[in-house]
């Protein structure tokens, strides 16, 4: 059997989807795998290693340090060292050194990333800071949308936490205090920020635990509502900050994109039939919610474009197959989706979810499944080669540099259509309306040339009909010229009672009775 007709199609194990650490909650690639529980524990025994790394670097510095000093002075502070060395706690000799040391750590940090920024920064050696600051200004009409958008959110907050009375101003205190507390911390990095969100998150969902005596309901509730508030008044500060590279790799995911344009239904093994309108019409509500997405501030909400599409995929796989939609089928049809749609701004998006959504969101639940599918799909996008779609090396590397493109029809070495998603129209029906309308152009341009052609035979034979009819009458006034001749009127009137012309007087007769 050829290469083209083993289609193995995208598959990809439900028991990938879940936490490498077997705790069967959903992982995520951006957590290496992981979920947001078993990545938080891995996080904090990394950041506890490194500190114990630091602490142990600082005390072989301050050692090397004082044998320095000492081999330099003399052993004239030997005693003033061990006279001082009792009187301070065993494990903590170094805490002031060390402290010396994180200082300068940091101070050095931030030397670092303000000396980038003025680099980066334009004029910055003539412009002054005022006029910085406005060319960094958002558009009036942003910021007065944006502005709404905040009072808006912040009306509904508090107008729902005056059903929770006292815990109400107790949260709403809370959640203004972490806002201000963060609005302070913009050096820190995107972990550093998520892991504060996360650990504010954490905290207000335990004491709400404790206050509505483990009802899990009403907490996620309350927990919605928090992390909308919070997170729609740090979505600027947040959202793809300078310290990551999110950005770069939205422009990466999206060169990729462009440059798989020419993907087909039959290679990724679709179950959709776009010629059917139904179908056709969840496609293009699956894109439209995909695209969405990056226009919503809260991380809840940016999961809802995701399932609403993931929704629509469904129903367009069931109509075409006539049957429920399997795991196996959704995640090679989210893939297109995703070629078609080319949300902007996708990598940002989903490191903003990842970094400061819910984490119960994400471990269970359809917003997890589906968001650990999506975050599957950019992996696979960035990963594809000829192998997945089925094709020789050769094939795939003139369609990646546009030297060719895949064509539908009969051919031996042409994609030819199977099944429900078969044929030209199936595989794109943009393509195949364009192809129609192309047909129809040129034969109408044909209709024209013909009808022009008759309309100059017409004019032709017009003008030698004219031409024919003059000489026929000409002809006819030759052989036949005509003659006018002259005659004389009389007057019947006239007291001439001689003339000839007239005719004779009547005689009266008589009739006997």
């Amino acid at each position: 059997m050829s290469q083209r007709t083993e289609r193995r199609g995208i598959h990809v194990d439900q028991s990938d989807l879940l936490c490498k650490k077997g705790c069967g909650y959903y992982g995520n690639a951006a957590w290496q795998g992981l979920c947001s529980k078993c990545w938080r524990e891995e996080y904090q025994r990394v950041r506890q290693k490194q500190i114990q790394d630091d602490w142990a670097l600082a005390e072989k510095l301050q050692r090397e340090e004082e044998a320095a000093y000492a081999s330099s002075h003399g052993t004239q502070t030997q005693p003033h060292s061990q006279a001082s060395a009792p009187q301070q706690q065993p494990g903590h000799a170094s805490l002031g050194p060390f402290s010396k040391f994180e200082e300068k750590k940091t101070n050095e940090k931030t030397r670092k990333v303000t000396t980038v920024k003025k680099f980066f920064s334009p004029s910055s050696r003539t412009a002054s800071k005022k006029e910085n600051q406005e060319g960094k200004t958002p558009s009036p009409s942003t910021s007065r949308r944006a502005s709404f958008d905040t009072d808006q959110v912040s009306r509904d907050f508090v107008d729902f936490l005056k059903n929770l009375q006292k815990p109400g101003r107790d949260i709403h205190k809370q959640c203004r205090a972490f806002i201000v507390n963060m609005s302070s911390k913009k050096d820190l990095s995107a972990d550093e920020l998520s892991e504060c969100v996360q650990d504010f998150y954490q905290g207000m969902a335990d004491r709400l635990m404790s206050h509505f005596k483990g009802s899990s309901e009403p907490v996620e509730q309350v927990m919605d509502q928090v992390e909308k508030y919070i997170m729609t008044r740090l979505y600027k500060s947040v959202f793809c900050p300078e310290t990551t590279d999110d950005e770069k790799k939205d422009l990466a995911t999206q060169n990729r994109i462009r440059a798989l344009h020419w993907v087909t239904i039959q290679m990724l093994c679709v179950s959709f039939d776009e010629e059917i309108p139904e179908v056709s019409e969840n496609v293009v509500k699956a894109i439209t919610d995909i695209i969405e997405m990056d226009s919503k501030r809260v991380p809840r909400d940016k999961l809802g474009c995701i399932t609403r599409c993931s929704k629509h995929i469904f129903s367009a796989i069931r109509i075409t197959k006539n049957e429920p939609a399997s795991a196996d089928d959704f995640l090679p049809a989210l893939i297109y989706i995703v070629l078609k749609a080319n949300p902007p701004r996708l990598q940002s998006n989903i490191q903003y979810i990842t970094r400061f959504c819910n984490p119960s969101r994400l471990m269970t639940g359809e917003d997890g499944y589906y968001f650990t599918n999506l975050c599957c799909a950019a992996a696979f996008i960035e990963k594809l080669d000829a192998q997945s779609l089925n094709l020789s090396p050769e094939e795939f590397e003139r369609y990646m540099s546009g030297q060719a493109s895949p064509r539908f029809g009969g051919s031996e070495g042409d994609w030819s259509g199977g099944g429900p998603a078969g044929g030209a129209g199936a595989a794109n029906p943009a393509l195949a309306q364009l192809n129609h309308n192309l047909e129809l152009l040129s034969s109408l341009g044909s209709r024209q040339e013909a009808v022009a052609e008759a309309a100059r035979g017409l004019q032709a034979d017009l003008l030698s009909w004219t031409q024919s009819v003059e000489r026929e009458v000409h002809g006819i006034l030759e052989k036949y010229p005509l003659e006018v001749l002259s005659c004389t009127v009389s007057a019947i009137d006239a007291n001439n009672m001689d003339n000839d012309n007239l005719p004779p007087p009547l005689t009266p007769q008589v009739f006997a009775g």
